[in-house]
Order: structure tokens, then sequence, then C-alpha cells
């Protein structure tokens, strides 16, 4: 409905607001009537994220410029969008070996946020500013605003203060040409339209940013360094699953033996990537170390594998 001034508010323009024709009578429908139209929805997510691979691919690149100049990584996001960043950013340490500062998810309304909602939470402009500050954030650092709207205020004051200190902004929304993607260097938009349940962007919304959160986080740690033709050499084996994990990793990359990759493991006091490099160059886990310490911690350079 147009306002007085004859424009429309902006929530008119947020297509994760609008009516979904096809879900109109969802309350009629049956169990297996809304999870085949859920099923049938959901196949929208992929292509829309498709559609943004040429800006994933950019924003990847930007990261990995970044943190190999020193900076850190920030994702910022508020109610379903901050989870989704809390998320992956909780699993980067222990999945690729990096420190747990390296990537930092900030959610409005703090770590309550994360398991129940914090009513005004995401409304607070000068909360973002602030949680940035509390971290230090500087010019070296990248910063991924995620707001399925592209309104949220708490994500709009990160964004504006990344901006001042002249850092690199990406921007992920479902809604394009809205003002978090004004403030930002790199924009990611897919368009996955309206979600079933009106405005519930956990849904469709949540996913392409779980997709989009997934490849950003995944291509830069390949990039890094932290994997290994496929397999997770850095990976932080913190129980039995992790490391019987590790030995089948080893004894596959190796052509050794399990027993062999074990004996390595332990040799390398289950630093994986130093264990490798005992079985493939039959060295001992100090001469390992020295040959990793000269390769500028290169893997492929220690084993002596063309890039």
């Amino acid at each position: 409905m147009p306002t007085h001034s004859g424009k429309r508010p902006p929530e008119d323009r947020r297509r994760t607001e609008h009516r979904n024709p096809a879900s109109k009578n969802l309350d009629r429908m049956s169990a297996a009537q809304i999870v085949r139209l859920m099923n049938r929805e959901d196949r929208r997510v992929a292509m829309a994220v498709q559609r943004e691979l040429p800006s994933i691919a950019k924003a990847a690149d930007a990261i990995v410029h970044s943190l190999q100049s020193g900076g850190r990584l920030f994702y910022v996001g508020a109610g379903s969008s901050g989870r989704m960043a809390v998320l992956d950013a909780a699993e980067i340490a222990p999945t690729f070996g990096t420190l747990p500062q390296l990537v930092q998810a900030l959610i409005a309304g703090g770590r309550k946020a994360v398991t129940s909602a914090v009513e005004g939470a995401e409304d607070a402009v000068r909360n973002g500013e602030r949680d940035l500050r509390a971290r230090k954030f500087t010019a070296k650092d990248i910063i991924v605003g995620i707001a399925a709207s592209g309104t949220t205020p708490y994500v709009l004051g990160a964004l504006t203060y990344a901006h001042k200190r002249n850092a690199t902004i990406i921007a992920l929304t479902s809604n394009r040409r809205m003002p978090i993607t004004r403030l930002a260097d790199i924009v990611i938009a897919p368009e996955v339209g309206p979600e079933v349940v009106t405005g519930s962007t956990r849904l469709k919304a949540g996913t392409s940013q779980k997709l989009v959160l997934n490849m950003l986080s995944t291509a830069t740690m390949v990039r890094l360094g932290h994997v290994y033709e496929n397999l997770m050499i850095d990976a932080v084996l913190t129980n039995k699953k992790l490391e019987d994990r590790a030995l089948r990793m080893l004894a596959e990359a190796s052509g050794k033996s399990v027993s062999a990759s074990r004996q390595a493991l332990r040799q390398a006091q289950h630093d994986i990537r130093v264990a490798l490099v005992i079985l493939k160059r039959g060295l001992t886990a100090s001469g390992a170390r020295k040959l990793l310490a000269g390769a500028g911690g290169n893997l492929r350079r220690a084993l002596g594998e063309a890039q």
C-alpha cells in the first residue's frame, strides 16, 4: 500500500516479505502436500545461488587476500542470518586447524541470541559498530554482512563502521538494491523469492546463506593450503572418530598401510600434515617439521609436488 508520500514502504520491495501464491492455502494442506511444496521451492535455491557464482568467487578471492595480509574474517548478522554466521564460523577452526580468532561471527544480541530470540537486538544500529569496535576491527580485516532483507539495522551499523575503517565489505542478501548492497564492495544476492511461510527467512533465504557461506569459507581455506587433494589435512583430532578418519586419510594419501600411518601420526604428535611428510618423504618428525618450515608451510612444496 502506498504511503502518504506516494512511495511504497521498503518492505514492499523485499521479495522475501511477499506472499507466495503457491502456499496461500498452506494451512489446508496435508503433510505430504506441504513437504512436496517445500521441496519444489527449495529447488529454486540452488539455481539462485548458481547465478551468483562469479560474485561468490570474487568474494572468496578477496577474503584470501585479506587473511594472507594479516586480516581476519568477520561475519555479522541477526536472527536466522546471525545463526548461519555463527554455525559457519564455529566449524572453521576444528575443520581447518586455524586459530579461533581468524574467522569470527557477530550476532545481534550476543550468545543468547544463538538459541533464543533477543527482543529488539537487530534494531540497534549502534550495537553493530560497538561489537566491531570491541573486536578491534581494522582496515586489514574483511566483513560479510548477512541480511536476507538487506535492511537489518544491526548489520547496517556494523557495515557502516567497516566502511569508515576502509575495510572490504561483502554483502550477502536475498534482496538486491537494498541499503546493505550500497555499502558493499561485493554483492552476493541469491534472489530466492517469497517464502512458503511468508517472511520466514530461515527457509529458502537461510538455505541460500548456508550454501554461500559453505562456498566462501571452504574455497578460502582450500586456497590458503588447509586441504591436501580433497583431504582435511589440518583437522584437529579431538575424538576417536576423527583420529580414525586421519588414519584413513594418511593411508590413502601416502599409499602406506594403516599401521604405518598410525606410527607416523604418533611420531608427529597427531599433526596430520607432519605425519604425511614423514610417510611420503621417509623422514623423522623433526626432519618433516624442518622441511615444512623451509617450504613456508606449503605442503605440496614440502612433498616435492608441483603446484
